[in-house]
Parts: structure tokens; sequence; C-alpha cells
């Protein structure tokens, strides 16, 4: 592949030459050259620009996709490892949250917050004090019904 503009590049990805600015001033792509003042991109570039542009749509953090891209081994393996925990607690709080909504959906009740007794007991319960990691506990040891 043939060097390509910014602006071809960023359409090519189907991104914002800014974002692609952006990455530069992060110091997380450098252009190989440029043609008549506009940043020139080869394909090791747009492998990055590829690479980074996934790693933020899947809600990875750009310090720890450039850690991957350009730090030593043990650093970036140190990154990635911190970005997996987050991401674990993230993948955690997105099933608590639907746990929650589901038991809104299957209550008949027309308003579940103020109609339903196991939505409203839930509630109470978080109100005496229990964490929703404890109710989420109890409903999976089967101690919480639906």
């Amino acid at each position: 592949m043939d060097l390509v503009s910014i602006g071809e590049a960023a359409r090519l990805l189907g991104m914002n030459a800014s974002a692609l600015r952006y990455y530069e001033e992060r110091g997380l792509v450098v252009p190989v050259t440029r043609s008549r003042g506009r940043r020139m991109y080869g394909r090791q570039e747009l492998r990055r620009l590829v690479f980074l542009r996934t790693m933020q749509q899947l809600g990875v953090s750009l310090d720890t996709a450039g850690a991957v891209l350009d730090a030593p081994g043990e650093e970036w393996r140190a990154a990635a490892a911190e970005q997996i925990d987050v991401l674990e607690e993230l993948i955690h709080r997105a099933r608590a949250a639907q746990w929650v909504l589901r038991q809104a959906i299957e209550c008949p009740a027309e308003h579940p917050a103020r109609e339903c007794e196991h939505w409203i007991g839930m509630v109470d319960q978080l109100l005496e004090g229990y964490t929703f990691a404890q109710l989420a506990a109890m409903h999976e040891a089967g101690r919480l019904t639906e």
C-alpha cells in the first residue's frame, strides 16, 4: 500500500482526522512523512491506528493501548492486567444492572418501583444496609426469590 494522506486514512478507518491528530499529539502514532503539509501514513501506521481505534471502541484506555504498542514487555503486561481488572469490574456492574432491570421487566405491575413487592423489598433491604453485592449473592444462592 502506498502512503495515504490523513484525510484518506481517516476515511479508510471511519474516523475523524482530528482523532488521528490527537493520537499524534499523544505520541501514539507518527506519520511517515509530510507531503505539501499533509500528514502521510503507511501500512504500519494504519495498523497502529486500527489497533488504537479498536481498543477505544472496546473501552480500553489509550494509555493501555499505547503501552501494549510501545512499552517494554513487563510494563505493557502490567498495564494490560490492570485494564483487565477494570473491565472485570465493569462487566460485574453491567450484569448487576441487567439483573435489576430484568426484575423490573418481569414484574407484572405497571410501575415496579412503586407497586412490585419484590422490587420494593429489594430496595428496602438496600435501605437497611445490605449492599447490592450481598443481595446479588443472596439471589444466586436462592435466598432471595424473584
